[in-house]
């Protein structure tokens, strides 16, 4: 994504400011790409070893980031200084190892401890309330009506995983994970737009995937993953996945998310999390049987209305010129 017009180079370095409608078209490649992305998960992880998966996708993604990049801007494309370099790796395994590996270890497992990949969806839903609470804790002072929002959209999570009684009892330890995750992607976040990162958003992108597939690695080795592992045994459904993990979910839905977050208000870009259970939910009913009962529905519509709510009231970053939007970024 960028925010020159369409006649320019594509990977072109952004400008300062962006225009609603590519905001717009950002937030919509996360909503449902990301959405799809838990059931990918689930799949991947039927044969794949799965902090092993999360690594690979991620290292394959910078790879072919980095390589466009390398090919379309020149041998400087990449350079940047040590503090950038820093934060940038410094984000990449809060967001990556930490907020989406851990949603990988808890989907994965034997069924009843695996966490189903539409209730993972849900429970990444508190990503927007951590971060207004940060926001807060900050200095920041968010808009009454963006509270309410977030409010109303953490009332629609509790009542989609509110214990019933009945079957598909949600496991507590893969729900806990998850949590420690979202939080983990919340700091991430939130520091983000607080640290001296890379100016170019691709850029910083292609060092968040190569720290996170590092990190993601070295705790996969540690945790024996690849002892006996041999890729002769993985399904081509867990391939597949793996593939579409690394295209839709880390190329061009992390890409756009990362350029979101330079240039759209945190709390609008994090309403992804309200949206992608919807699209999760309904991708689990539909691919994985997943059941979707009145309490189900009950809790997507709390929800939407919630993002509703935050996103008539989170507008679009107004234009500033170049060296105010460079010291923001700082």
């Amino acid at each position: 994504m960028s925010s020159r017009p369409a006649s320019a180079t594509p990977l072109a370095h952004p400008a300062t400011s962006a225009r609603p409608a590519l905001i717009w078209t950002g937030l919509i490649l996360v909503y449902l790409l990301w959405g799809s992305t838990y059931l990918g998960i689930r799949v991947a992880v039927e044969s794949l070893p799965p902090l092993t998966s999360a690594a690979m996708r991620f290292a394959a993604a910078a790879g072919v980031l980095a390589l466009v990049l390398r090919l379309r801007r020149g041998p400087g494309a990449l350079r940047v200084d040590r503090r950038q370099l820093g934060s940038a790796a410094l984000i990449g395994v809060l967001l990556l190892a930490g907020g989406n590996g851990l949603v990988v270890l808890a989907e994965s497992g034997p069924a009843g401890k695996a966490l189903p990949s539409g209730i993972a969806a849900l429970l990444v839903a508190t990503v927007p309330l951590l971060v207004v609470l940060l926001r807060t804790l900050g200095g920041d002072r968010p808009r009454i009506w963006t509270f309410a929002g977030v409010a109303l959209g953490f009332v629609g999570l509790v009542v989609l995983v509110l214990p019933t009684g009945g079957p598909g009892t949600v496991p507590v330890v893969g729900a806990l994970t998850v949590v420690i995750g979202a939080t983990c992607w919340s700091v991430g976040s939130y520091l983000s737009g607080r640290i001296r990162m890379p100016a170019d958003p691709f850029v910083a992108t292609v060092y968040e995937m190569v720290a996170g597939a590092v990190v993601l690695g070295v705790i996969a080795a540690g945790r024996g993953e690849l002892r006996g592992f041999s890729p002769a045994e993985v399904t081509g459904r867990s391939w597949a996945a793996l593939a579409y993990l690394m295209v839709a979910g880390s190329l061009v839905a992390f890409t756009a998310y990362v350029w979101l977050l330079h240039h759209a208000p945190i709390s609008l870009v994090s309403t992804y999390a309200y949206v992608n259970p919807a699209v999760a939910v309904a991708l689990g009913a539909l691919l994985a049987a997943e059941p979707v009962t009145a309490q189900v529905l009950l809790g997507g519509a709390v929800i939407v209305a919630g993002v509703a709510v935050v996103v008539s009231t989170e507008r679009p970053r107004r234009p500033v010129d170049g060296a105010a939007a460079e010291a923001a970024r700082r």
